[in-house]
């Protein structure tokens, strides 16, 4: 009767195969690839905020200005069972900005009935959403109050990069019958916007 030597080994190699492509796999849900893990931030990031309440972000985008600035476009949605007011915009490191350009204060635009949706943008920087308001700001790293808003990311040109808000957030009034109530949401998650053309 014939031995089989060469059995062993195969199994071995099969084995080996088969650990190193879970181990592939694994690394590369973890992040080791930068392009991967930075679509599945932005998707977490995405599904997190729209399903936010009293304000949910449905829709966002992200335009380079320039080294240190961005233009972001945000629209909003009243997902509560309330009328609110937003009067703030919550930035990284505690920062925040009450109004806009134009000048415009952002609780004189941002009455919200529920369900009702409003954006944050500036006109000439999105053309193709036919905005008819200008109440936009800009996010940079560093930069003057008032109009800009803090965050930990930029985009690095046109079309690429990505806005991280880590501590984005809202302050806002919510009209409870008869009664406002001052109240601010702030997310246990980042907003992540991706950088468009």
């Amino acid at each position: 009767m014939a031995k089989l030597y060469g059995q062993g080994a195969t199994e071995y190699l099969v084995l080996l195969a088969v650990v190193l492509i879970v181990a592939l796999v694994s690394v590369a849900l973890l992040g080791f690839f930068p392009g991967m893990a930075s679509d599945a931030q932005i998707t977490q990031s995405q599904m997190y905020w729209s399903s936010a309440s009293p304000i949910a972000v449905v829709e966002t985008a992200a335009k380079y200005e320039s080294a240190d600035s961005t233009k972001p476009y945000i629209r909003i949605r009243n997902a509560g069972s309330y009328a609110i007011r937003v009067t703030k915009l919550l930035g990284a490191s505690g920062t925040s900005i009450s109004s806009m350009s134009g000048p415009l204060n952002i609780s004189d635009y941002f009455y919200m009935a529920p369900g009702e949706e409003k954006y944050f943008a500036r006109t000439v920087n999105y053309p193709e959403l036919s905005l008819n308001r200008d109440i936009g700001f800009y996010v940079a790293n560093s930069g003057p109050p008032g109009w800009y808003l803090k965050v930990n990311s930029v985009c690095t040109g046109v079309g690429t990069g990505t806005v991280v808000i880590n501590d984005f957030g809202f302050e806002y009034i919510e009209y409870i019958e008869g009664q406002q109530i001052t109240k601010r949401e702030a997310g246990t998650k980042p907003l992540i916007i991706k950088c468009t053309g």
